[in-house]
């Protein structure tokens, strides 16, 4: 099958596509972090058009979208003004619109658990999203994640761990998203797919796809 995953620079979800045997391919602005050349380098938007069978968008820009940044549309950063917040609030919101009416029939668009001001401009009739933790497919850590889906069946979880007791050393280091301290690569580390999640949708989505091709 061909797969795009857009905004994605890891490859993480790319990958695993491609090692099943699917035609997997990537895009971003930002150059792929493994070099590899299934890779475009440009807005997704620019791409849809290619014939794919399933888009997965493994992270639209977020920050003005998820539940984490919504204090900043009340009190902007130093050097930034309310206007510009809410100018990229409705920025993050069209390029999710754009994504989700994109003409490919299957769609995962992954986001944070959204704030109010975002899900009331999001396009009409989209789905509650399926929300998902790590721990359900063998990682060890905490990171509630949205999944809106079009024609596509919600995971289910292949590896799921027992977290740990809150106040704990071991539930510190699965908080390790929610306590990743301010930096220049802050939200590289927040928004990366985990593997166990990335390889949970290439074997039960793509099995899925198969089985309809059939």
């Amino acid at each position: 099958m061909r797969v795009l995953v857009a905004c994605e620079t890891s490859g993480v979800v790319r990958r695993a596509f491609a090692r099943r045997g699917h035609d997997a391919w990537s895009c971003d602005l930002l150059p792929a972090e493994d070099g590899a050349n299934t890779h475009f380098r440009c807005d997704a938007r620019e791409v849809l058009h290619l014939n794919w069978d399933l888009l997965m968008v493994a992270h639209p820009p977020c920050t003005r979208l998820c539940n984490s940044g919504v204090r900043w549309l009340h009190r902007p950063p130093r050097g930034r003004t309310h206007a510009e917040m809410w100018a990229e609030l409705e920025n993050g919101v069209q390029l999710f619109a754009d994504l989700w009416h994109a003409p490919v029939p299957r769609i995962c668009v992954e986001n944070p658990v959204m704030h109010r001001h975002a899900r009331e401009r999001m396009p009409p009739g989209l789905p509650r999203p399926q929300i998902v933790q790590p721990w359900w497919f063998g990682d060890p850590a905490f990171k509630a994640t949205g999944l809106y889906l079009r024609d596509l069946p919600p995971l289910s979880a292949s590896n799921r761990l027992t977290p740990p007791k809150p106040g704990t050393e071991a539930h510190k280091r699965w908080s390790a998203i929610h306590r990743a301290p301010p930096g220049p690569d802050r939200w590289k580390f927040r928004s990366r797919t985990f593997d166990g999640i990335a390889e949970a949708m290439a074997d039960q989505w793509g099995a899925y796809l198969e089985r309809k091709a059939a």
